[in-house]
């Protein structure tokens, strides 16, 4: 018997199309939008929705997006609710006035908003790659919380776009599941990274240190993760299980440092759920099977990440405390990013065998005007990691080890890595909060 005719697509999928204004013609005053995000943000769609001045009170859920975000404009509080999950430059302003919102929630959390129902969505807005063969779509670049909200929507309306790469992983949507689309051409929004200061290249010299052949790492985007990427081209048999990863990834993999042959989740195959950067990043991850995309319930679950060995997670803060709380979300009351997956990965690598949970910030900031490492979070910070959480702390001037240290040994160890200028002054805040002498 003759081997079975693999299934083929139907080349006329393209006459389905239709323009941006008619595809947003299903959404109605009162209903509950997602946006994909990142640079998935399907821009056309976003911008024939906020073209339309007929609707109230329609809210628009998602994490950051890429572009402007003419949805949260002064003067379209009426029309349109910004609720953001995670929040990127745009909607910062939006947020400390009033005029949007934001959810301060885990990462692997919000999935499960969608799933369970917590927030019933009428229409996804999403672009993916255009349909192959077997008449199925991906969600490309980002799969995060776009794929729950594609699964569990009224209505999902589609930019196609030749330029989406098509990636494997959890993250595929069928031609048949998306209701109207407009097909599209057009490059996807690019984040390359900034010049590396002498301070973020000491602190990537301390953290490679750290980082031990066979390691699982977990990284962020911006000038301290890719400065740590930089510096582990000597390394062997490094993993990647991540939230997200950026160009240096690819670099690390060209070289062979990156082999993720000693994972045991994903063995043999960058694990993420999306990607931030450039054409070269989308490129590397166009139709190659050994970068796999799933949503973030899955790849944030500190259940899943401990399994791998020596998981190095890298994250951030905008502050922390003499006790070891790091704030990473806001400045004082005012949001500037979200929760996003540093609590999952923090957990997740401090239960990993030989793992590294490390938060990493320059000492100082404002010109060189205000220390990091503080006696007391400003008024209104968002505690992220907690100090029971919190493992290794890395400056410019250091890298320290909080991991069942007391407060007082804490407050001591964070004043050794803290910018010089600000050790005196740290000494006797320190001193009168824990009422000993200043050495």
């Amino acid at each position: 018997m003759g081997a079975t005719p693999l299934p083929t697509m139907n080349t006329d999928w393209k006459f389905r199309a239709v323009s941006a204004a008619q595809a947003l013609t299903a959404v109605r005053s009162g209903t509950n939008v997602f946006i994909h995000g990142a640079c998935a943000t399907p821009a056309p769609l976003v911008a024939a929705l906020c073209a339309r001045h007929d609707l109230e009170n329609v809210k628009l859920y998602h994490l950051h997006t890429a572009g402007e975000a003419p949805f949260a404009e002064p003067g379209r509080e009426g029309e349109f609710r910004s609720i953001s999950l995670f929040t990127g430059a745009p909607l910062r302003q939006p947020i400390a006035e009033g005029r949007a919102d934001f959810v301060p929630i885990f990462l692997s959390d919000i999935p499960g908003l969608f799933i369970s129902g917590a927030v019933e969505l009428d229409v996804a807005l999403i672009q993916v790659s255009p349909p192959d063969a077997h008449g199925l779509c991906s969600l490309g670049t980002s799969c995060d919380a776009a794929k729950a909200a594609t699964d569990m929507a009224r209505m999902v309306i589609a930019e196609i776009n030749a330029q989406m790469p098509r990636t494997y992983g959890n993250n595929v949507v069928p031609l048949s599941r998306i209701n109207a689309f407009v097909v599209t051409d057009r490059p996807l929004v690019e984040h390359d990274g900034e010049p590396e200061t002498p301070v973020e290249a000491r602190i990537g010299e301390l953290i490679a240190d750290l980082v031990e052949d066979g390691s699982t790492l977990q990284m962020g985007i911006g000038g301290i993760p890719d400065a740590v990427l930089s510096r582990l081209h000597n390394k062997n048999e490094l993993g990647i299980h991540s939230e997200m990863f950026s160009d240096r990834v690819v670099d690390l993999v060209q070289s062979g440092a990156v082999t993720n042959r000693l994972k045991v989740v994903g063995q043999g195959r960058i694990i993420t759920s999306f990607i931030n950067g450039t054409k070269r990043l989308f490129d590397f991850v166009n139709d190659n099977p050994l970068v796999a995309f799933y949503p973030c319930d899955w790849t944030n679950d500190t259940a899943v990440i401990r399994k791998n060995p020596q998981v190095v997670a890298i994250n951030s803060a905008i502050q922390i405390d003499l006790t070891g709380q790091v704030c990473a979300d806001s400045i004082g009351h005012r949001i500037f990013s979200g929760i996003g997956g540093q609590m999952d990965f923090i957990r997740g690598a401090a239960l990993s065998k030989g793992g590294k949970p490390i938060i990493a910030l320059p000492s100082q900031a404002m010109g060189g005007r205000v220390s990091r490492i503080v006696s007391q979070l400003n008024a209104g910070a968002g505690v992220v990691t907690t100090r029971g959480h919190v493992h290794w702390v890395a400056t410019e001037y250091g890298i320290v080890n909080l991991h069942g240290r007391t407060l007082r040994e804490r407050g001591e160890a964070l004043i050794s890595i803290a910018h010089p200028d600000f050790r005196a002054e740290l000494r006797r805040e320190l001193a009168q909060i824990r009422y000993f002498p200043v050495g």
